[in-house]
């Protein structure tokens, strides 16, 4: 059964985002991408009173933050383990110190802002054998990166259900990130920046001194661009292929009966995340996330499913109130990129790998990048960038593109041999060959849709994906909506749309 259409809590219960018609004229910086990344560095440029212009393909928050969890912890399931094991002790204690400074800088943020941040402490736990090693590897890591969690008794997690181990942290913060967004655009704007919502940058042309930066709206020169929109949408370093990327979907739940205080992520095999968060109406709401899959290759529809059909067994009367996905991307290091983009004189600068820790990365790859512009680059910046890549982790990166290349191929023959003369129903979508050429059709609230069915970054055939009532990308996770238009991932460039379209 597909769900209803998703929104995110974030939308339902914070406040409108004031943003420019126009840009800035002579900018010193560009910024593309108006999530939390993009406006954090936007405002560490503006205080440093540099002029910024941030474009915005969509609407501010519309893609990674504005669907986040938006825990602030240092606290981060299985991470630290998995960095240590990827990139080694001394990229470890750098990733603790980044995540030390972005959680302290965007919580100097929040807690300025009504609504916008609840103190939490931080629980990792495990209710599996798989769970208790996966937990003893990260209370490891976490002491050799110098962060602070300790054993707790299981009783102290406060669930519902038999947890076989624990670790705690106190001072976290679970975050409400569109009024985190509201306050960043605000200061922006205070100071001079602008911010313009449908507003795509394309690409890049020749500019002395500097870029000129192409957008949908016309070119602006600039000193450096900021490419803060996930997977780089001006990606000269080839980043789109080194990342995984992946969907996760989330389900907010009003429960009968007392809430878990704190924030909750299990490391066992099927992983379990939990917050709460307000209503809008006075009451708080369960939030239950865990898992992912690829992009273009899963079932949010079945996922969200799995959370509704987990939620009701261990919280009895649990009602689903709404629900939504994200998209993530990891490093084959397990690592954040944050610097300049390899072959552009340091002039353009970019931001990925948040590996579903958006909120404290998100801010220190803004620090980062503000302070490679700046001249006042963090110490911790260095022991981020990518050790030599170990045999292990160079045999992910030619694995994950063999099945790239074979899921292309296997796209392609599926499409050249599709065919059916009916069109599709209400809420459903396929790839049908029109002469030699895929064309994704669609229906959404009535409306037959008919747009290119080959994705405008590297060709590969699209998927339709009935629970988010999109266009997925299985190569690269670039996602469109019916109509064609980029919803996010590294395409720039819309769906052409098919005007042959059968007017059924």
């Amino acid at each position: 059964m597909t769900p209803v259409a998703p929104e995110p809590l974030w939308i339902r219960t914070g406040p409108p985002i004031p943003v420019d018609r126009e840009h800035v004229l002579h900018p010193d910086v560009v910024v593309a991408g108006a999530g939390l990344t993009g406006l954090a560095t936007a405002v560490a440029l503006a205080r440093a009173g540099r002029r910024v212009a941030v474009c915005e393909a969509r609407t501010v928050g519309a893609v990674a933050t504005g669907n986040t969890t938006a825990k602030l912890s240092l606290l981060q399931g299985s991470v630290y383990g998995e960095i240590r094991a990827h990139a080694g002790v001394e990229a470890l204690r750098a990733y603790a110190a980044a995540q030390r400074a972005g959680a302290d800088w965007l919580r100097a943020i929040a807690e300025s802002v009504d609504g916008a941040l609840r103190d939490e402490p931080a629980f990792t736990f495990s209710t599996t054998d798989e769970g208790d090693a996966a937990l003893e590897r990260e209370a490891e890591a976490l002491e050799a990166s110098g962060v602070d969690a300790v054993w707790g008794p299981t009783e102290q997690t406060g669930l519902p259900f038999a947890v076989s181990r624990a670790l705690r942290m106190e001072g976290q913060a679970a975050l409400h990130p569109r009024r985190v967004l509201a306050a960043l655009a605000a200061e922006l704007r205070s100071r001079g920046g602008t911010i313009v919502e449908g507003c795509r940058v394309t690409g890049l042309e020749d500019a002395p001194d500097g870029v000129g930066v192409a957008t949908t709206r016309g070119v602006l020169a600039a000193a450096h661009l900021v490419v803060a929109t996930g997977s780089p949408a001006i990606d000269r370093a080839g980043f789109f292929a080194r990342l995984e990327p992946s969907r996760s979907v989330v389900g907010a739940y009003a429960v009968d009966g007392p809430l878990p205080e704190g924030m909750h992520l299990s490391v066992d095999p099927q992983a379990r995340s939990l917050r709460t968060a307000d209503d809008g109406a006075g009451g708080r709401l369960l939030l239950v996330g865990g898992g992912g899959f690829r992009t273009g290759r899963g079932d949010a529809g079945a996922m969200l499913a799995d959370i509704d059909a987990w939620t009701a067994e261990a919280f009895p009367g649990a009602r689903r109130v709404t629900w939504w996905a994200a998209q993530d991307y990891r490093t084959i290091t397990r690592l954040p990129f944050a610097g300049a983009e390899p072959g552009t004189d340091g002039r353009v600068l970019t931001a990925t790998g948040y590996d579903k820790w958006g909120m404290a990365n998100g801010a220190a790859c803004a620090l980062a990048m503000a302070g490679e512009i700046l001249g006042e680059r963090p110490s911790w910046v260095d022991g981020l960038r990518s050790p030599q890549v170990g045999v292990r982790d160079a045999a992910t990166a030619v694995g994950a593109n063999a099945r790239v290349t074979k899921e292309m191929a296997s796209g392609w023959t599926k499409a050249l041999v599709s065919r059916d003369a009916e069109p599709p129903a209400e809420g459903e979508g396929r790839v049908e060959t029109r002469g030699a050429h895929p064309v994704a059709v669609s229906r959404v609230d009535g409306r037959l849709c008919a747009v290119s069915g080959v994705c405008t970054h590297l060709g590969g055939i699209l998927q339709w994906n009935p629970a988010e009532r999109s266009w997925d990308c299985p190569l690269h996770a670039s996602r469109f909506d019916p109509e064609g238009r980029v919803l996010e991932g590294p395409a720039t460039q819309d769906l052409a749309r098919m005007d042959d379209a059968p007017a059924r």
